[in-house]
C-alpha cells in the first residue's frame, strides 16, 4: 500500500515565511509538519509514500531524502507548474500505481490515527474520506455526513485532507489543473462517498496567524 502527501502549495497566506521556506518544513513542535505526517503513517504500517513538488520542493527532497532514516522509501512526483490537488494526484499516477492509496494534505496537524483509516474503500464507492465537525474558525463547512456515507454538500464538517481513493476514480483523466473536490462532488452525486468522522485534534495550517497560534499551543 501506499500514501500521497500533498506538498507543491505555495502557501501565498502565510507570507513571509513560506518565500523561503514551503509549508510543510513549518517547524511544529520541534520538527517539520511534514515529517510529523510521515512518521504518522509508518506507525500505521504504511512506508510507500510519494510526495508532491512544486514550491521549494527540493528543500523537501533534500530534507528526507528517500526516507530511509525514518524507515519509509519516499518517492518525488515533481510539477513544472502547479496542478492543483486533482491534477497532482494524476500527475503522480505512474508511481502511485493502479492500488487504493492513502492521501493526506501537507498542511495539517491532527492525532488522527491513521490505522483506524480503511486499505481501500468499499466497492462501489471510489473514495473514503474523513471529516471532523467545522471549527469555530471556519465560515463554512464542506459537507454534510450520516451513517457512514457523505450525503451533500452542507455546513456541518468539514474535510479533513485525508482520504483512502481507489486509482479508478482518475480513469480516463487527462493530466491538468483540477481540485479533487470536484471529483468528491461527482462522488456524492453518484452517492460512492463513504466517510469517518475524527473527533480529535484538527487543524489545517492556511493562514500565519492560524499556524502562529498552534506553535504557540504545541510550545
Amino acid at each position: 500500500m501506499r500514501a500521497m502527501i500533498l506538498a507543491a502549495g505555495k502557501g501565498t497566506r502565510l507570507a513571509p515565511l513560506t518565500e523561503r521556506t514551503p509549508k510543510p518544513l513549518l517547524p511544529l513542535r520541534g520538527k517539520p509538519l511534514i515529517q510529523w505526517q510521515v512518521e504518522a503513517l509508518i506507525a500505521a504500517g504504511v512506508t510507500d509514500i510519494v510526495i508532491n513538488l512544486h514550491h521549494l520542493g527540493e528543500q523537501i527532497a533534500s530534507y528526507l531524502g528517500d526516507g530511509s532514516r525514518f524507515g519509509a522509501t519516499i518517492e518525488y512526483s515533481r510539477e513544472t507548474e502547479l496542478l492543483e490537488t486533482g491534477g497532482g494526484i494524476v500527475n503522480a499516477l505512474p508511481l502511485l500505481g493502479q492500488e487504493p492509496f492513502w492521501l493526506l494534505n501537507g498542511d495539517i496537524w491532527t492525532d488522527f490515527d491513521f490505522s483506524t483509516l480503511p486499505r481501500a474503500p468499499t466497492t462501489p464507492d471510489l473514495a473514503h474520506i474523513v471529516l471532523t465537525q467545522t471549527p469555530s474558525y471556519r465560515n463554512r463547512g464542506d459537507f454534510n455526513y450520516a451513517a457512514g456515507r457523505v450525503i451533500r454538500r452542507g455546513d456541518k464538517f468539514v474535510y479533513c485532507g485525508i482520504a483512502v481513493l481507489s486509482a479508478a476514480l482518475f480513469e480516463g483523466v487527462d493530466l491538468g489543473h483540477f481540485s479533487l473536490r470536484d471529483s468528491y462532488f461527482d462522488l456524492i452525486r453518484q452517492q460512492r462517498l463513504s466517510a469517518q468522522v475524527h473527533d480529535g485534534v484538527w487543524h489545517d495550517i492556511g493562514t500565519l496567524e492560524q499556524y502562529q497560534t498552534l506553535a504557540e499551543q504545541l510550545a
